[in-house]
């Protein structure tokens, strides 16, 4: 299920309004933004953003707004002016030789172009819906999950092409469960009356959209229902956001004929050469979810062929819906956007089309993005913060009281063989065979689609990539692979409030050297943890150290569980465990990197206060405006169920109450809120 404002990696392209947080002259912690009425030690989320959440109402056109979004709109003022001079050049045709700004800009004004785009309205479409139309068996069914997988829309299962998890020095075919137009399996099978209502409006809205396409309300009603019914019997078989985060029981190596037997009634020929993939490379294919492939291939055998094309028009539709004409946006933009996540209007279009860009040929648009607005002096200094990180995390390991000399050992062995990327690729994506037109926007979404499913699956069987980057330079974020072990940090993170070339120490090791420490901290979180240095799934713990990590994992779900988010909605302490840990151990190895950091410093700096705060209290400040946000209701239910974050006040307080650092800097008392009784702290890296 695909929702514009609901990141998964990334955050969402978001609107531009004036930045006064951080005009020029601005202080890197603005006591403006603070709540001085609160007392540290009570609620420092509150304490440290308090008149920043005050003075910052969410813009009409998003769910949420934070620091991340406010970085990104920046970017966004930059990615537009490249955009914007890029489709200049090509309409006077000077960007012919120049296939990157020749791709680029096409796209921009295909997707501009919205006189075309509304004067087409569902066209474009057409050949597609009607070789739907013309299913008339299994085998055609299966044909035709093939060919839309290859154009990129999400029925039934997905498949891609990447690093075996057991063996990461090879690249395998893997199946994994999805075809659901609601955001995961508990919106289709719990009674509560929220679900319920959702549920309603879910059919309300694929008639809607089925009969922008041409069915009577009637027609279009009993469609819905059926594609509902059969959408309930996957999320039947699905396992939950929770279940899917372990990577063991989510890894099943099966040889091709062991594939063809779990779904019998999927003609897997017809499959095949529907997507343009050979038995040959699905020789070993990695089934993330063997039950939910079974399950597909049996409702193959007993659903009517008349659901199946209804099913298959509908996921072809909710997959472009975006990029036809203003009818059928305004449709998804009232379900995916209002419906769900609250967000009150639709951005402008331009934006729109860029995020779209940077989703499609984000390393195209990237290139053009670090020619102009990545120096050479940010990747310096990150790297220097990296390896006082790596070095604070060494330190912690030697010293753990809790780990035996045998997995210590491989602890080190594998932060010794952490990866570290920054800002942009070494070496950029091919896009030469990707071919942007003078055509309808949505073809050139589509055309965008099937090129990078290829190239995912044209990984099969092929040397690994170790330049290959799962973000584009523009994103402001930042992740840890741990088939690959290694940290990566795009360009765009690389500014205010996560650094700051003009800032002291404290405020850059509480922005962006949390952020590198949290990254390196998922490569030992309770699922980084199962892969070894080189990336493979592969258990390197004693039994006894790992039931003394599982005692302490246990401690932070356990926390975390008892927040209460939203009217009676708790964190779900499990699906968030990894991101705690990590948010957990990210500030204490940037604290302690901060005082390796202040050791090189003369004495005087190393207690100078700034705005009246010492180093110490102004690089916990750094770290809670980072995950300051305002979150609409709606927003916020939807991410309890399917975020593996947790809302940000808690990213703020929950690691900060198991640090004996943070009471001290800001000399809260025992038994204050903010401070955790001793037996109950959380202790892990």
């Amino acid at each position: 299920m695909r929702l514009v404002d609901f990141p998964v990696l990334g955050l969402p392209f978001l609107l531009m309004i004036p930045l006064s947080a951080y005009s020029a002259g601005a202080p890197a912690i603005d006591p403006k933004n603070m709540d001085a009425t609160t007392q540290p030690g009570v609620d420092f989320y509150q304490y440290a953003n308090g008149g920043w959440v005050k003075e910052h109402p969410i813009p009409a056109e998003y769910s949420q707004w934070g620091s991340f979004q406010e970085l990104f709109e920046r970017n966004l003022a930059s990615l537009h002016e490249i955009l914007e001079e890029t489709a200049g050049t090509v309409r006077k045709g000077e960007a012919s030789n120049d296939k990157i700004r020749q791709l680029v800009g096409q796209f921009y004004l295909s997707g501009m172009n919205e006189e075309q785009v509304n004067a087409e309205g569902a066209k474009p479409l057409r050949l597609e819906l009607d070789a739907i139309q013309k299913i008339s068996d299994a085998k055609g069914v299966s044909a035709a999950l093939g060919h839309l997988h290859a154009l990129g829309v999400d029925a039934l299962f997905g498949i891609t092409g990447d690093l075996d998890e057991r063996d990461t020095k090879n690249q395998i075919a893997q199946l994994g469960q999805g075809g659901l137009g609601l955001p995961e399996r508990d919106y289709y099978l719990k009674d509560d009356e929220r679900f319920k209502k959702l549920r309603d409006q879910y059919v309300e809205h694929v008639s809607k959209m089925l009969q922008l396409l041409g069915d009577t309300a009637a027609v279009a009603t009993e469609k819905a229902k059926q594609i509902l019914a059969l959408e309930t019997e996957l999320a039947k078989a699905s396992k939950s956001p929770t279940e899917l985060r372990d990577p063991e029981s989510n890894y099943h190596k099966l040889a091709f004929a062991d594939v063809q037997k779990l779904a019998t009634d999927l003609d897997w020929s017809a499959y095949l050469d529907g997507l343009e993939l050979s038995k040959e490379q699905m020789a070993q294919t990695d089934v993330g979810q063997p039950d939910f492939v079974k399950r597909t291939g049996e409702l193959i055998a007993s659903t009517p062929i008349d659901t199946w094309k209804a099913y298959f028009q509908w996921h072809l539709l909710h997959s472009v819906a975006r990029y036809l004409s203003a009818p059928f946006v305004d449709e998804d933009f009232a379900f995916y956007q209002q419906a769900l996540l609250g967000t009150k209007e639709n951005q402008p279009r331009w934006k729109r089309v860029l995020r779209q860009i940077d989703q499609s040929a984000g390393e195209a648009l990237g290139q053009l993005y670090v020619e102009k607005h990545f120096p050479p002096e940010a990747k310096q200094r990150a790297l220097a913060m990296i390896n006082d990180l790596k070095s604070a995390l060494r330190d912690r390991i030697q010293k753990l009281e809790w780990m035996g000399p045998q997995t210590r050992a491989a602890a080190l062995k594998k932060l010794d063989a952490f990866g570290v990327k920054i800002g942009y690729p070494d070496k950029w994506r091919d896009y030469s065979s990707l071919e942007i037109k003078d055509q309808p926007y949505v073809l050139n979404v589509l055309a965008a689609e099937t090129f990078e499913l290829k190239r995912r699956l044209a990984r099969i069987g092929k040397p690994v990539d170790k330049t290959e980057w799962g973000m584009s330079p523009p994103t402001v974020n930042a992740y840890y692979s741990p088939q690959r072990n290694e940290i990566v940090f795009p360009a765009g993170i690389l500014q205010p409030p996560f650094f700051d070339a003009n800032a002291d120490d404290a405020v850059n090791y509480g922005g962006i050297g949390a952020v590198i420490g949290h990254e390196m901290t998922h490569g030992f979180d309770d699922q980084g943890r199962k892969y070894d240095p080189q990336g493979n799934m592969k258990n390197w713990w004693t039994a006894a150290d790992e039931k003394r990590f599982q005692e302490r994992g246990k401690k932070i779900v356990e926390q975390f569980n008892i927040y209460v988010a939203i009217d009676d909605l708790h964190i779900n302490g499990e699906l968030t465990e990894g991101e705690n840990i990590a948010d957990l151990g990210g500030v204490k190895l940037a604290y302690a990197a901060l005082e390796k950091a202040l050791q090189r410093k003369p004495a005087a700096e190393r207690t100078q206060k700034i705005d009246g705060f010492t180093p110490e209290q102004r690089f916990f400040l750094s770290w809670a405006q980072i995950w300051r946000n305002n979150t609409r209701p709606e927003a916020k239910r939807l991410r309890l169920q399917v975020d593996p974050h947790s809302p940000g006040q808690f990213r703020v307080n929950g690691p900060l109450s198991n640090l004996s650092e943070f009471a001290h800097a800001f000399q809260v008392p025992d038994k204050s809120p903010m401070v955790r009784p001793a037996k109950d702290r959380v202790q892990i890296w």
